[in-house]
């Protein structure tokens, strides 16, 4: 038994216990002091029992009497002090243990990632499409604190169709985002991601986007929709439209020897024409941003555009100028996420300063004084060849400081890795955090 007990305090989930923020000892130190409370009072007890009883000399040696007073009360109090941790600790994984999500085996290790999520800085993602999804699927694994802002801009696919018929915004990205936000990769996000091949009407849609143009009609409003689907799936963080009107994504495309560019009314056609792209912009004129978006970018600790298609998924949620100037005015840290490749039909031959260049005609200078570049080659680019990697070429003094690191995904190399562009993210705002801390 001393052997048992003395490997349990030497392990190292035991002593994660103690850890700061876990808010678990001021509750063993109550109850501690409420056994001794107990103690106490069943002290004066056996004291008086002891007091007027005779006892057979066999108890003597019972009750240990041959060690000094001092020396049984340590004896006493170590073995009751190590009982009530083992009966707690053992209590906690027994109640806890169906909650552990699938390959965690720590009940101490999920607490502990859990209070340090809830400590996360509050950030904000600005996006669509797959870029988005990518991003906070890596950042919900170090806060909770999550605002997605997505485009309502998307009009081709099963969203298209969705808002075509039922007047309802698309669904598509922000079923997405669910899916990278969830608590777990369970059966039901597996549903949530499934999409008909077939059927009379279904072929092309998801359940997700089915689902959420449901809940829409039961609950009143897409908003809703949106937060009651959370919920479902056990989101970390918040889905936000960046406007809850019906826009249209328009651009100025410019041909080749033409001296007036051509107008391309919505998103699915403008990388269709596959001509350059100056300028992206929405249809109404003075579009309203939903107002709890502005409230978390104003409240925001890092915000992040990008990464995800520059014209088509990323300065949609910018052109709304109400968001804009709520980056703008916002003292969070700011940082644009430049894509690892790039999109044919969008970006072809961009550089980095390209696209930073993109971005800045439509936000203004300086508004994200930091750029977050890939600067890896995988050694899987080869069986890709027609993937070509945005070249990390840029001019000094324009502003913005480039950061580069090994983003990279190595099975697809045309896309961002969840994980290191997460740790990337949050290594990059420890740091300048401490760095402004000293200042």
């Amino acid at each position: 038994m001393g052997t048992r007990i003395t490997r349990w305090l030497k392990s190292e989930s035991s002593i994660k216990w103690l850890y700061p923020g876990l808010g678990v000892k001021r509750w063993l130190i109550l109850l501690l002091f409420s056994i001794t409370l107990i103690s106490l009072g069943f002290g004066y007890l056996l004291r008086d029992i002891y007091a007027t009883w005779q006892f057979p000399p066999l108890f003597y040696y019972l009750t240990l009497q041959f060690i000094p007073r001092w020396g049984r009360a340590l004896l006493f109090g170590i073995a009751g002090i190590t009982g009530v941790m083992i009966a707690v600790i053992q209590l906690n994984r027994s109640l806890l243990m169906p909650f552990l999500r699938p390959g965690q085996s720590s009940v101490v290790d999920t607490l502990y990632q859990h209070r340090q999520r809830e400590r996360g800085p509050k950030v904000v993602a600005l996006g669509g499409g797959t870029g988005l999804s990518t991003l906070l699927r890596g950042l919900k694994e170090h806060t909770t604190r999550i605002t997605a802002i997505v485009t309502v801009a998307d009009d081709g696919g099963s969203s298209g169709r969705l808002r075509r018929e039922l007047g309802v915004l698309p669904p598509g990205d922000f079923r997405n985002c669910i899916a990278a936000l969830a608590e777990a990769e369970s059966l039901t996000v597996q549903l949530f991601q499934y999409r008909f091949g077939q059927g009379m009407g279904l072929d092309g849609h998801s359940f997700g986007n089915l689902f959420i143009a449901a809940m829409a009609g039961v609950t009143g409003s897409f908003e809703r929709a949106i937060l009651e689907s959370s919920r479902v799936l056990a989101v970390r963080g918040r889905i936000l439209p960046s406007t809850l009107q019906d826009v249209t994504l328009c651009a100025d495309v410019r041909a080749e020897n033409t001296a007036e560019p051509d107008w391309v009314e919505g998103e699915s056609k403008i990388t269709a024409t596959a001509l350059p792209i100056e300028r992206v912009f929405l249809q109404p004129d003075g579009v309203r941003a939903y107002p709890e978006a502005i409230r978390a970018i104003l409240d925001a600790d890092l915000i992040v555009a990008g990464p995800g298609s520059l014209f088509t998924s990323v300065l949609p949620n910018l052109v709304v100028e109400d968001i804009a100037r709520a980056v703008r005015a916002s003292r969070a840290l700011k940082i644009f996420v430049c894509n690892v490749a790039n999109q044919p039909g969008e970006t072809d031959g961009f550089t980095l300063g390209d696209h930073v260049a993109a971005l800045e005609r439509h936000v203004g200078r300086g508004v994200f004084p930091y750029v977050l570049a890939n600067n890896r080659r995988p050694s899987t680019l080869a069986t890709h060849p027609q993937i070509v990697l945005v070249p990390l070429v840029y001019e000094t003094g324009q502003g913005y400081q480039v950061l580069e690191a090994d983003l990279v995904d190595e099975n697809n190399p045309w896309r961002h890795d969840s994980s290191k562009l997460a740790r990337a993210l949050m290594d990059f705002y420890a740091s300048h955090t401490a760095r402004q801390s000293r200042k």
